[in-house]
């Protein structure tokens, strides 16, 4: 298909977005960001990591995005006493039959919220790892496929740091983005405080079947890239790993870069805004726009980086002020 042909079916198909966007803003006030991140998840099949303070509607925005789907959605409270059977499943044995009957967990459902993820410990939290890999579940010899979609959005409290757990590197390497939820300005709260006094969160409905997302999703990953798109998202990943290979002065400050995955997934993600934005192809614009959200959660700085108060969004700004667009 020539890219004319491509931006018909994209401006056809990304009507969905748009039912399920004005659904969202019934409820969900500003957070404009956050949506968008979340349907850019929805559209590449991603996991997302939503970090904010208490009070800012990361749990409501989730809920509703789910409730516009006529699909199954769970919400998991992540306790410290929660045990990986309590989200996997487990076998139960039936005296009438004498055998063991696998009982399933809330994971078997296609929206998941893992609600305050980091309050549980790491094995609780490393349950979720084939799962969110593989789309699989193995309880004791039997290995159990999930539902598609399945769709892991979790969130964590950055500042209560009493009975949480930090999420092994791993395990934060399978979310697609990870997304700074900011608080609304003076006039997005009073809207808020309006909307809850009227109760504007029931009036959500199902609008998109999820055969209309895969739908979606086949039209996005015809979106044209350019080579040179490609080579310059390897270039912004392989510049976490080795600035020195690219001279741009970040000596010291990260210990550990993005893997691969990261260079997939912002590919994925800018093909995902051009989706949204009703274009046919990639512009190093979209790549830019996605590149602190891809990258955030994959770059580990170094006690110098951390000692001088850097964050991983100060390297990644420098990273793309610094790489040559094409």
């Amino acid at each position: 298909m020539d890219i004319q042909e491509i931006t018909a079916r994209v401006e056809r198909d990304s009507v969905i977005l748009r039912q399920i966007m004005a659904e969202v803003e019934k409820v969900v006030v500003g957070q404009h960001h956050l949506v968008e991140r979340m349907l850019i998840g929805l559209l590449c099949d991603g996991h997302l990591l939503l970090e904010g303070v208490p009070g800012l509607a990361k749990t409501t925005a989730v809920k509703t995005l789910a409730a516009t789907i006529k699909t199954t959605f769970q919400r998991i409270q992540f306790t410290p006493d929660l045990l990986p059977a309590d989200i996997l499943g487990t076998q139960v044995y039936r005296p009438d039959s004498s055998s063991f009957e696998i009982k399933k967990g809330p994971i078997f459902h296609n929206i998941i919220l893992a609600d305050e993820i980091n309050r549980a410990p790491a094995k609780v939290q490393s349950a979720l790892l084939e799962a969110m890999q593989e789309r699989q579940v193995t309880i004791r010899d039997k290995t159990l496929q999930l539902d598609n979609p399945f769709l892991v959005l979790a969130t964590q409290n950055p500042i209560e740091q009493e009975g949480t757990y930090p999420l092994p590197e791993a395990q934060i390497d399978r979310f697609m983005l990870k997304i700074r939820v900011d608080y609304p300005s003076a006039e997005e709260e009073k809207e808020i405080m309006a909307r809850v006094y009227q109760g504007a969160a029931d009036n959500v409905s199902g609008v998109v079947d999820p055969a209309e997302i895969v739908a979606a999703r086949e039209t996005m990953r015809s979106i044209h890239m350019e080579e040179k798109i490609v080579d310059y998202i390897v270039r912004i990943t392989r510049a976490t790993r080795n600035s020195n290979e690219f001279g741009l002065g970040l000596d010291g400050m990260i210990s550990y870069g993005a893997s691969p995955r990261a260079s997939i997934w912002l590919g994925m993600a800018a093909r995902a805004q051009a989706f949204m934005t009703g274009r046919g192809y990639v512009t190093p614009q979209d790549v830019k726009s996605l590149a602190a959200d891809v990258l955030r959660h994959r770059i580990i700085l170094s006690y110098a980086a951390e000692a001088e108060g850097t964050s991983t969004d100060d390297i990644i700004k420098s990273l793309l002020e610094r790489i040559e667009v094409p």
